[in-house]
């Protein structure tokens, strides 16, 4: 027995870590937490913090999310949240752009409170929705609103290897300052030629997008690309290769449409014209003509895309029609759901370690509990982050993602993608 082991025998039944807490909030044996060391609350409705995890930190891949624990009130809540950080990041600290959900408890909470010094909880990072070891020449990266975050770990990984392949990356946004690290894509456009970075602000006329007094009312929005020459300095935005386009549909998967006037227009003076003279295009929501017109090699390349449900099923669609699902990859918001015939929900479910009975309603265990007026630990809600796992103690369950029965017994289950068939047993 080492002499950890041993310590924890003496300490028990509380873990080492516990009583370490106390000294320091980030001296552990075995828990891995973070401090947060820096905030900042630039776009309108996100905050960026800065954490410096504790030594058991392994770092990320691009693309992947960790979990982090939050005390609100004395309850400690987890969530999942995707790093913007390029991996292997030599001074090992971990930044966190969260958006402030209008009903998200942990992200609201972190917009108002977080502060220097404030210890959270740390998972290792996991998920498959990761930058491959091997870099495809061509690759198309598109998110929506905070779909953006493990995407621009990608964009950041790919800009400091100095990646020399062909790269897209397309971002729907409400309006330029809902966009987070804006001006490090601004940036990394005017580093990287092979790099074309497109942001679409579907909300916005087009006078509010070329920054001109009063803006624009016209009845669509219609859509421009960007182009730079000169000094930086614009406040266009649309600068240092960016774009901005928008049209019909909104975040969740508007594809551009060109600006109709072709106009040129200049921004901070005769050195920094912002010029849009893409030929116009239907407004419409995201299709073939939206791959078409930002990326015509798509079928050759890889696509990474992370964003709301409709334009996640606008992409998917695209890619089915074309036979092209196995050069998609995807990180999901929402839980997709297999459709429950109404006739099929029967039964109840019993909590059997809280001794509270259920009738069943087709919803997931974790809604069920929680309608119950229990309060069970859950951190993603989409089957991700095992932070829900329960034990079946009998019963039949369907996973709500694949549409699949499970009727062994004592069997750990996630709550939030399981639902019950007829009568269950759950031990929480």
């Amino acid at each position: 027995m080492g002499l950890i082991d041993l310590v924890q025998t003496l300490t028990s039944p509380h873990p080492l870590d516990r009583y370490l807490e106390l000294v320091r909030p980030t001296l552990t044996v075995r828990d891995m937490r973070a401090e947060i060391t820096h905030v900042r609350r630039s776009a309108s409705d996100s905050v960026t913090l800065t954490l410096r995890p504790t030594r058991q930190w392994s770092g990320h891949r691009a693309g992947q999310y960790v979990q982090i624990g939050v005390v609100i009130d004395g309850v400690k809540h987890t969530r999942c949240y995707s790093p913007v950080d390029p991996q292997g990041r030599r001074d090992r600290h971990l930044q966190l752009t969260i958006k402030a959900h209008p009903h998200g408890l942990v992200s609201r909470y972190l917009h108002r409170h977080a502060a220097p010094g404030i210890v959270v909880d740390l998972a290792p990072a996991a998920g498959t929705f990761a930058l491959p070891e091997s870099v495809p020449e061509r690759m198309l990266l598109i998110s929506g609103g905070s779909g953006i975050t493990p995407v621009l770990s990608m964009l950041r990984t790919l800009a400091d290897q100095d990646y020399r392949g062909t790269l897209v990356f397309l971002h729907y946004a409400k309006s330029p300052e809902a966009v987070p690290h804006r001006a490090e894509l601004d940036d990394i456009a005017q580093r990287h030629n092979n790099f074309h970075i497109e942001l679409r602000y579907p909300s916005l006329s087009v006078g509010e997008r070329l920054g001109l007094p009063g803006g624009d009312s016209g009845e669509e929005h219609a859509g421009m690309t960007g182009g730079r020459a000169g000094r930086a300095g614009t406040s266009a935005p649309g600068v240092a290769g960016l774009s901005a386009a928008s049209g019909a549909g909104g975040a969740e998967g508007a594809s551009g449409a060109a600006d109709p006037d072709g106009a040129s227009r200049a921004a901070g003076g005769a050195d920094a014209l912002w010029s849009c003279a893409a030929p116009a295009r239907p407004v419409g929501h995201f299709d073939y003509d939206t791959l078409e017109h930002i990326a015509p090699w798509f079928a050759a390349g890889e696509t990474f895309v992370c964003g709301p449900g409709p334009l996640m099923d606008a992409v998917r669609r695209v890619y089915e029609a074309e036979g092209l699902d196995d050069r998609l990859h995807t990180e999901e918001f929402t839980l997709s759901t297999v459709p429950v015939d109404a006739a099929d929900v029967t039964g109840s479910t019993t909590f059997s370690a809280s001794g509270v009975q259920s009738a069943n309603e087709g919803a997931s265990l974790l809604d069920q509990a929680e309608s119950a007026g229990l309060t069970p630990e859950y951190g993603c809600r989409m089957g991700i982050c095992f932070s829900c796992t329960a034990v079946r103690r009998s019963g039949c369950t369907r996973n709500l993602r694949t549409g699949e029965l499970d009727a062994d017994d004592d069997q750990p289950i996630q709550l939030c993608i399981n639902a019950a068939v007829g009568d269950v047993d759950i031990e929480i």
